[in-house]
């Protein structure tokens, strides 16, 4: 599902169209953040009360800045040069070492992990690179730094907070060293 507020980013379902399909927004972003098996699935209800189970939206548009210009420029009719994107990612890690499981189980949902991980990196990966050829005119600022020290190495498994912490804060300082130039961008 994607969430839409108005009838003319309908692509020909305007005579059914509803806003968002009746869903709260809390409802709309809590499914559009539910990274399954890492968060609960979310069930939502639509105006039509048809009760949808969603998962994280990221698992087909990890990196949606194609997807949002595609809209502003076809349904919206926004021409491109009027366009100023901010694509802001989490960061590129090198992968942590091997981790040493006991269980086949543990080895086999490992691997998955590590799947579904590689699975998205990808899919962020080529949505850029599609938008860079398809609208590489567009004016685009992508803020997504690579971190190649060893101490950054991390995974989906990641669970100490300290570390986490500091990824946090790198992600401040991505951000913070971009300020002058997103502020110049956006005016």
């Amino acid at each position: 599902m994607i969430f839409k507020s108005s009838a003319e980013q309908a692509h020909g379902r305007a005579g059914t169209f509803k806003p968002g399909f009746g869903v709260s927004i809390a409802d709309a972003v809590q499914a559009s953040c539910s990274a399954y098996p890492f968060f609960d699935r979310k069930t939502v209800v639509t105006s039509d009360d048809d009760s949808i189970e969603l998962i994280d939206g990221g698992y087909c548009a990890n990196n949606p800045t194609l997807y949002a210009i595609a809209e502003a420029t076809t349904s919206m009719g926004k021409s491109r040069a009027s366009l100023r994107v901010i694509s802001v990612g989490v960061g590129v890690y090198p992968t942590p070492p091997p981790r040493q499981w006991t269980t086949w189980f543990a080895q086999k949902y490992l691997l998955s992990v590590q799947l579904l991980q590689k699975t998205l990196e990808v899919n962020t990966q080529s949505m850029d690179q599609l938008r860079a050829v398809l609208f590489g005119d567009v004016d685009t600022i992508r803020i997504s730094d690579t971190f190649a020290q060893p101490e950054m190495a991390t995974d989906f498994m990641e669970h100490d907070l300290t570390k986490l912490n500091v990824l946090r804060q790198r992600g401040s300082e991505s951000f913070a060293s971009r300020e002058t130039l997103i502020r110049a961008h956006l005016m």
